[in-house]
């Protein structure tokens, strides 16, 4: 996916010293003069203001700022030496880059009034601009939340659950035991069916889909419609460009760039087409009891043909203790292996279906 830069916002840093916040820039806290330390982070501001200036972006393609190793002070990250005490900065450590600080907020900044002179003041601040008053507002009572409003289950009503839940997956088993069993009972052929099916197929307009570049030459497209063929991470031509929420990445400079997460859109036409195939148009049956079982011969017209995958399915019909029950097979060689009248020992298993038949 790709990364786009908008452009930049400035960031802010607290004083650790007198907790004034300071613009990302400003490398001395503008209210005691303390330097910002190595460990103390940027942050993004509640408002922010989108930068589009060519200094700006100079500055963060610099690269990050670097804290002198012999004073801590903060450098520009193109110079070589520290502008408090002179010191070399080729061993000195560039601030933390790419930490992701929060999405874009262009919106106006809101205010709060001292409660001590009625002056305005970010809402941001800790302490009045004009008197110096606390600006902390008391915290109120946590609300219950909704895990809270519900009582927790005591262990008795617990594990009445637990037994509640294996008890029922216990009959589940023992119903799912009972019913795949099976009882050995003499059962007598008292009729035989059979069903045999052959499929017609004729040369017919069969409809297909796909990308136009991909239809064979000489087929007859009837329709097509864009549709979205693939996703790219970079640009490419006739692609729909998606961006995501614009999100601060801290640049280890004061500033941050404003970035958003793109992906490209290939669009492409996705069309139907005809072509002419052998294609199943109808089924030819045969049935009948009895065992002179014979495959259909149907009247084909139009270039029909048979054609495809046959089938064939023979039933037995046992009677036992004035109960009927069925058999069904597959092959025809097996199904002649029961004439009428004819005794086998069937497994009928609870439901009344037979499981298997031996002689």
């Amino acid at each position: 996916m790709a990364k786009k830069v908008l452009g930049q916002v400035e960031l802010q840093w607290k004083c650790p010293n007198c907790s004034a916040l300071n613009p990302g820039p400003e490398r001395l806290c503008v209210k005691c003069g303390a330097p910002q330390p190595t460990d103390v982070q940027f942050e993004q501001a509640e408002h922010q203001v989108l930068i589009n200036d060519e200094a700006v972006k100079e500055k963060v393609e610099a690269g990050a700022d670097i804290h002198c190793p012999y004073c801590g002070a903060r450098n520009p990250a193109t110079v070589k030496v520290c502008g408090q005490c002179g010191g070399d900065l080729t061993t000195g450590a560039r601030r933390e880059t790419g930490k992701v600080l929060g999405a874009l907020d262009t919106g106006p900044a809101s205010t709060v009034k001292c409660p001590r002179c009625g002056a305005d003041n970010l809402e941001t601040a800790k302490e009045c601009v004009s008197c110096g008053a606390s600006l902390s507002q008391p915290k109120e009572a946590a609300q219950p939340t909704a895990a809270s409003k519900f009582p927790k289950l005591s262990p008795v009503i617990l594990a009445a659950i637990i037994a509640g839940v294996l008890l029922l997956c216990g009959i589940c088993a023992a119903a799912v035991f009972t019913l795949t069993r099976t009882e050995t009972i003499q059962g007598t052929v008292q009729a035989v069916q059979w069903e045999r099916s052959v499929p017609i197929e004729a040369f017919v307009p069969v409809t297909y889909s796909d990308w136009k570049d991909q239809i064979p030459s000489g087929v007859d497209v009837e329709s097509c419609d864009d549709r979205l063929r693939s996703v790219e991470s970079e640009p490419v031509p006739n692609s729909v460009e998606v961006c995501g929420t614009p999100y601060t990445v801290d640049t280890g400079t004061g500033y941050g760039d404003v970035v958003q997460d793109c992906e490209y859109q290939v669009y492409d036409s996705y069309c139907s087409y005809s072509i002419n195939e052998w294609k199943q148009v109808d089924t030819a049956t045969t049935s009948g009891g009895g065992f002179n079982a014979a495959w259909p011969s149907p009247d084909l017209t139009n270039g029909q043909r048979l054609g495809g995958d046959t089938t064939e399915t023979y039933v037995i019909v046992f009677t036992a203790d004035g109960d009927t029950y069925s058999y069904q097979i597959h092959d025809f060689n097996q199904f002649q292996e029961y004439p009428i009248g004819s005794t086998w020992n069937i497994d009928v298993n609870k439901l009344g279906a037979v499981v298997s038949v031996e002689k």
